[in-house]
């Protein structure tokens, strides 16, 4: 019944979302993936070629995807045939994949856009390769995660991966000139509040429209709404993070490393995006205690100490007092000297410890607590530290067919540049026993 409403023409006057009313016509139209659709873009180029090949495009929500694929359809004369990859298992897939071998026989090509793509299993994504492989379809798939996490190696290797960008300032700003072209109305809104707003759209085309269509709904006859009166009306948009997918590793990644180079401020803003976003207040603080191990080390033994201290603050305060003691922590692990020494040296003493199996300690430094484990030499001639010159015997600790190794290289700052001179004066100390002993 509703492809009869269709053919007649009822459907153009059924309410329509903003976002579908400003659909673009032509790839031209597309505002934020000039990378792609301008002179010289990817998908430019490749429809100067006729032959698309199978695409991946990866971008967050609202950045035009799907807007492309139909685009693509039609600029290639192929049919344009769309699934969900929520809706749709392998029974589906395979009606899709008869139709489409029907319409090549007919002489007609399919474009096959699904949605969503990383939701389906690695065995429904096995399931597009022949007909990826033989042509009985052009597979675009969009997906707002990494396909290099979710999407088989298999499929991979037969199609292109295109990257949407989230929409800029100055791409969110247009769409809103061209929703105020198209319904002949000005949004009520002070320059501070349109700032605002385009804010809150956070990159997405689809949200900035959707949050217009609030605004012309909210506001009175003849009402301008200020920057704070529209936070109120509208309710601030949740930023764009999956604590379980990319947007969760991507910041958790910038946190790690501002601190890592010592940028506090940077710090702060990555751990402030990832509270506001709502993210596990304990992952953080667990991510805190592993920056200090790993990147401050013993350069700081002390940022261990602060790191599990804020650790266990947030635990007891809760939220939102207890946030201020990881924000405390980011900033004094920031600031600290840096080292990875120990890191360095752990790796190091691990891989060794796996490449030359179980080799025995030297019979010197084992316990002998029986008559036939003295008899074997267990424990002879070993010196009891704390009764030599200096409490350091200097001797050999080593097991006989590895040799001294030296995994710990400390670096010259903070505590560390002690530890240092006490390794080296351990050196000096250990050849003079050496050359006594001889």
């Amino acid at each position: 019944m509703s492809d009869l409403f269709a053919t007649a023409g009822l459907d153009r006057d059924a309410p329509r979302p903003l976002a579908d009313i400003l659909r673009p016509t032509r790839l031209s139209e597309v505002v934020g993936q000039e990378h792609l659709t301008g002179e010289g873009g990817a998908l430019t180029r490749l429809l100067r070629g006729r032959n698309l090949g199978s695409l991946i495009l990866w971008g967050p929500p609202g950045t035009g995807k799907t807007t492309v694929a139909r685009l693509l359809a039609g600029e290639t004369d192929l049919h344009f045939e769309q699934i969900s990859a929520i809706f749709s298992g392998i029974a589906e897939l395979r009606k899709v994949f008869e139709a489409a071998r029907a319409r090549r026989a007919a002489g007609r090509g399919t474009l096959l856009f699904v949605d969503e793509i990383h939701r389906f299993n690695r065995a429904q994504l096995d399931a597009f390769l022949p007909v990826v492989e033989d042509g009985t379809v052009t597979l675009v798939g969009a997906t707002t995660e990494n396909p290099s996490f979710e999407l088989n190696a298999a499929l991979l290797s037969r199609a292109r991966v295109l990257v949407f960008r989230a929409l800029d300032a100055a791409a969110i700003a247009k769409l809103l000139d061209r929703a105020e072209a198209v319904t002949g109305r000005t949004l009520p809104l002070e320059p501070e509040a349109r700032a605002v707003l385009v804010r809150m759209a956070d990159g997405d085309g689809r949200a900035a429209l959707t949050l217009a269509e609030e605004v012309w709904r909210s506001v009175g006859p003849g009402e301008t709404l200020d920057a704070a009166l529209l936070q109120e009306l509208i309710q601030r948009r949740a930023p764009i993070y999956d604590k379980a997918q990319e947007g969760h590793y991507n910041l958790i990644s910038a946190l790690h490393k501002t601190v890592r180079g010592s940028d506090p401020d940077a710090a702060l803003y990555y751990l402030c995006r990832m509270l506001d976003a709502g993210e596990d207040r304990l992952f953080i603080a667990r991510r805190l205690v592993r920056m200090a191990v790993e990147d401050i080390g013993l350069a700081d033994p002390q940022a261990l100490a602060v790191a599990n201290a804020a650790k266990d603050a947030f635990d007891f305060l809760g939220s939102p007092e207890g946030e201020l003691a990881l924000a405390q922590a980011t900033v004094y692990l920031a600031t600290a000297p840096k080292s990875n020494a120990v890191y360095t040296a752990y790796k190091a003493a691990t891989r060794t410890a796996k490449e030359h199996g179980s080799l025995p300690p030297p019979r010197t430094i084992l316990n002998a607590p029986t008559t036939m484990m003295r008899k074997l030499g267990y424990g002879e001639g070993y010196r009891y530290d704390h009764d030599e010159p200096d409490a350091f015997s200097g001797q050999d600790y080593w097991p006989e067919r590895l040799g001294r190794q030296r995994f710990y290289a400390p670096t010259d700052r903070g505590f560390e540049r002690r530890i240092a001179e006490r390794l080296d004066w351990w050196d000096v100390r250990r050849r003079e026993r050496a050359g006594e002993d001889s």
